[in-house]
Parts: structure tokens; sequence; C-alpha cells
């Protein structure tokens, strides 16, 4: 006959101590907490400097809202390669509608329906395996006004941050006025009154729209394209380019720029 096992003591299962919290005046937590004083300081540190550079940048992008860029980081260095440099500030009211249309319908014909991103662009350059670019004229005038050039990783980085930012405080013209002055349309030409007077010697305002579309086809590749002397190539870009921007005037799509 089996037994039954008899439980020892009052029948209650013993439980495991709690361990003790750690004695806050021992040595051993004094030494640790004097070890991990530097470290604590040095995170002090780059957490205000960071908290310090976002503050700058975004005093520097409500400042260009307002005022208009000097120059711009690569500006300078194609000044200090060449020289001197070629370029007059606009007022966007003082540039053609149709360069305007020209130039968004070439570079990015959703400018006036997205937030900075063109999501629709980059499923479109993923899925051709990054054959087509996927910028949109907000990206590309954050990358030519703020930053550097090169494709590396930070630089893209630092246009993702940027650009949506830019994006909620400035306004579409503004975007884009600043984008026309900025951007390189030959070798040390920047900006549209510069390359309307270097190509066709008349001013932004008087562009013919044959014209306009031929600026707007030189602009992947500037210093590889003339907007004067076309290739085949250039001239049938430019035949397009036309054509899309009779098609974002009559859609609605170059709304948020006109006048």
């Amino acid at each position: 006959m089996a037994t039954k096992s008899r439980k020892s003591g009052s029948g209650k299962s013993r439980r495991p101590a709690k361990p003790k919290p750690p004695d806050p005046d021992s040595p051993g937590r004094g030494r640790w907490l004097a070890r991990m004083r530097p470290l604590r300081r040095v995170l002090r540190w780059l957490r205000r400097a960071l908290v310090t550079c976002v503050l700058l940048l975004l005093g520097w992008i409500v400042t260009y809202a307002i005022f208009n860029p000097p120059t711009t980081p690569y500006m300078l260095s194609e000044k200090a390669r060449l020289g001197d440099i070629d370029q007059e500030w606009v007022p966007l009211a003082e540039v053609s509608p149709v360069l305007r249309r020209a130039v968004v319908a070439a570079e990015d014909a959703n400018f006036c329906t997205h937030w900075g991103f063109d999501m629709g662009a980059i499923r479109a350059a993923i899925s051709d395996g990054g054959t087509r670019g996927a910028s949109t004229i907000t990206q590309q005038m954050v990358k030519n006004t703020f930053l550097w050039p090169s494709r590396t990783w930070p630089r893209k980085a630092l246009e993702a941050l940027i650009t949506p930012v830019v994006e909620l405080i400035w306004t579409k013209e503004r975007i884009l006025e600043v984008y026309l002055n900025v951007i390189e349309f030959d070798e040390g030409v920047f900006g549209i009154e510069a390359a309307a007077r270097r190509y066709f010697d008349t001013g932004p305002e008087a562009l013919s729209s044959s014209q306009a579309a031929l600026l707007a086809a030189v602009l992947p590749a500037p210093k590889l394209r003339s907007a004067s002397r076309p290739s085949l190539d250039v001239a049938t870009r430019a035949k397009r380019i036309q054509d899309g921007a009779a098609t974002i005037r009559r859609d609605g799509r170059s709304a948020c720029f006109e006048d």
C-alpha cells in the first residue's frame, strides 16, 4: 500500500529569498558611479550639441523662407574651382509661367500634390532597379541650398530629414523660387536669370515655351547639354517637356505656383 508523502513544517512551500537591493553607500556602487560619471558628462554634452544643431538648422530654414540665400555650398565650391560664377537672383513673379511649368513638368510633375517625396516615383524607381530618378524639386532644392552635392549616405539622410521640414514651413512658390535661382544650368551658370541671358539673350520673363522647354531639358546634366545648341536627344526631350507642361496646366497640377 502506497504511503502518502508528508509535508514538512506548516505545509507551505518555501519561497526563494528576494535579493537585497544594492546598498547605495556600498564602496562598489560608489566606484561604479565614479566610472560612469565621465560617460554621463559626454552623453549630456552630445545631447546639448544635438539640440543646438537642430535649432541652428531650423533657424537657417526659417531664415531662407524669408531672405534669399546669398550663395550655396556648391556655388562656393564651383567659384573656387572656376574663379567666378554667373548668378543673379530673380523673384518668381519675374519668371514666365511657361518656364515654371516646363521645369516642373521636366523635374517633378507632381510638385503641387506631394509633401516633399513623390512616393509613386519612388516605387517606380525601385521597380526599375534605380535606373530612373525619383528626387523631387524640394529634395533637389534642399540638396543644392543647404547641403553638399556628393551622393554619400549622411547627405541623403540629412536631405530626407530637412525636406519635410521645408515643405512644412515654406510655401510651394518659395520652394520653386529658390530652386530656380540656385540650380545649375551650365558650368558656372546658376539660376534662371543667368541661364536665360546666357542661352537666349533675354530675361526669364520673356522666354517662349520652346526656349523654356530647352532650358528645362538640360537640367539632368547641365554640364553635358546645351539649350542653345541642343542635340537630337535634348530637342526630343524638350518637345516632351512642352507637352508635359501643357498637361499639368490642363489638369491643375500647376495651380500651386501659378499667378
